[in-house]
């Protein structure tokens, strides 16, 4: 069992001082944003945009299936609605097209300019088609990128060893928001560009952008736009949510999961309708969709992951990098599954579905493991891979799934332990008798939560249990009543959430939890989450 030795006893002081360490004593203004000229390439690809808008140019947007590339594109389409210019968009279909701008793709566009959102740093190949055929090729994007770059006219990305943006931790919406803002200069349009920041905030936590610097300024005021936006989708997710006001892990967990659904199961395109749709009926109709779609992603997602964890457990000794494999399992749900396999062992973890000799997967990673170069070191192995720190994709024959297990496995020796440790240890034991409004009021002034700022974990050590009761139509959810110490007067209830918890012999707990504002009927009240027992 994990030691608990060194977890300091905290109060409300130490903890306010704690947390204000976290994210620096002063918060970075929208004002005070980094100048989009900063990004190189940026000031020469807004002149283009501006200069095919000017000229009448068939201009089209090619975006991605995920979150951030559905707000990068729906924040292009709502920008150039307002000039007003016919932009054409296209976001691919994971199953047909593949992801980004391809070949595939580049089949059914005809354009004199293709701007690329969230996506295009490793096309190489569609780069050499634009050129053959006189297209202008402008690529966004926040990716890893390789030695090798595509055949651009403009390549407008953080990531980019010329790039001299002081934050490069910003996701594909972000880096489309901030060139339009240029672009708004260019053609000299009186366009408000904070209109976008719920749009964007979405795109940011989606994406598990750090929350500090910009994204946390962003991200703060986004999610104020979206309590008071008329944009249509806005109205829809505020009557979804029903509360007082919006937090980041509404976004991550409410939110963002059925905007994802649509690209994951189906076609994306269906998440763009919502959020750009003209009226709160339209934006409803596809909101049903989207819900649907998260309940089917659902179903799909614990059955794979059922499959995939006896899987992992039947190889015996558990690797230091997880990959596993499948026939036929789905394709959209296989990021979602590593992230499971990555929670359950506590280790990096590839899923792949293989069809007809062909495997295609995704890769998650925790602590501080950079599972992007560890892929990228086996390439040998792999017909494509691409993303980042904490999330990548890849494509490999299934001839070659064993060789590159072993040889990724091989690659991580050279880790440590420490790399292991997963980001979310608990700051400390809070005492019961700290636990109150004025405590979750100050835990609130600390939003947004979220990766590099995450929701503080408080520790219980041999918590004595009084009662548990399983709660939910299928009984999935425990609430335990406990007491920090055999005769304190206060008890405290946990929620434990799609997680039965059995009474223990001794009828104590070790575990840690969260704090947070539970809204209900118009009630607000103190809610203690469970996260995980030790």
């Amino acid at each position: 069992m994990q030691s608990f030795n060194n977890i300091p006893i905290l109060n409300k002081t130490t903890l306010f001082e704690l947390l204000s360490q976290r994210v620096g004593k002063e918060d970075t203004k929208l004002s005070q944003i980094p100048n989009p000229t900063l990004l190189h390439n940026a000031a020469k690809a807004a002149k283009k945009i501006a200069e095919a808008v000017k000229e009448g140019k068939k201009i089209v947007v090619v975006g991605d299936y995920d979150v951030d590339g559905i707000s990068s594109t729906a924040i292009m389409a709502e920008f150039f609605k307002q000039i007003p210019y016919p932009l054409e968009t296209i976001i691919p279909n994971r199953f047909k097209d593949g992801y980004g701008v391809s070949p595939n793709i580049l089949k059914r566009v005809n354009a004199d300019l293709i701007i690329t959102v969230d996506n295009g740093i490793s096309a190489i190949e569609a780069a050499q088609i634009c050129k053959k055929r006189g297209i202008e090729l402008i690529i966004t994007d926040h990716h890893t990128p390789s030695e090798i770059l595509p055949d651009a006219y403009a390549i407008v990305n953080p990531k980019l060893s010329a790039c001299s943006y002081p934050f490069e931790e910003i996701c594909g919406a972000q880096v489309a928001w901030l060139l339009l803002g240029l672009v708004k200069k260019e053609l000299k349009l009186s366009i408000d560009m904070k209109q976008f920041l719920d749009i964007l905030s979405i795109a940011i936590i989606a994406d598990i952008m750090p929350l500090k610097h910009i994204n946390r300024t962003l991200v703060k005021e986004g999610l104020k736009v979206l309590m008071r936006s008329s944009r249509p989708s806005s109205v829809i997710i505020r009557d979804f949510l029903n509360k007082s006001s919006i937090t980041s892990e509404d976004i991550a967990f409410a939110i963002a999961p059925r905007i994802n659904s649509a690209g994951r199961l189906k076609d994306a395109d269906i998440a763009l309708k919502f959020l750009t749709a003209k009226t709160t009926n339209e934006a409803y109709m596809e909101f049903e969709k989207l819900n649907a779609l998260n309940e089917q992603r659902k179903e799909l997602e614990a059955k794979t992951t059922k499959i995939a964890l006896e899987e992992v457990q039947n190889q015996g000794q558990i690797p230091n990098i997880i990959v596993a494999a499948g026939e036929n399992w789905h394709e959209g749900v296989v990021g979602i599954v590593a992230s499971r396999l990555v929670n359950h062992f506590e280790k990096p973890a590839i899923v792949l579905s293989v069809k007809d000799g062909i495997a295609k997967g995704s890769a998650r990673s925790l602590g501080n493991i950079d599972i992007y170069k560890l892929i990228k070191e086996n390439k040998q192995y792999l017909t494509k891979f691409g993303g980042h720190k904490m999330a990548a994709g890849l494509g490999l024959e299934e001839k070659n799934i064993e060789m590159f297990k072993e040889s990724i496995n091989q690659s991580a020796l050279t880790l440590s332990s420490s790399d292991f440790i997963p980001k979310d240890e608990v700051l400390g034991i809070l005492d019961t008798q700290d636990i109150d409004f004025e405590l979750l009021s100050m835990l609130e002034s600390f939003e947004p939560y979220g990766e590099a700022n995450l929701r503080p974990k408080f520790l219980l050590k041999d918590a004595h249990i009084v009662d548990i009761k399983l709660m939910g139509s299928d009984k999935s959810h425990s609430k335990i009543t406990l007491r920090q110490h055999l005769h304190a007067k206060k008890t405290l209830e946990l929620i434990a959430f799609r997680n039965v918890i059995e009474m223990p012999k001794d009828k104590k707990i070790t575990c840690n939890y969260t704090i947070s504002k539970n809204e209900f009927n118009s009630k607000v009240s103190l809610q203690l989450l469970l996260h995980k027992v030790y």
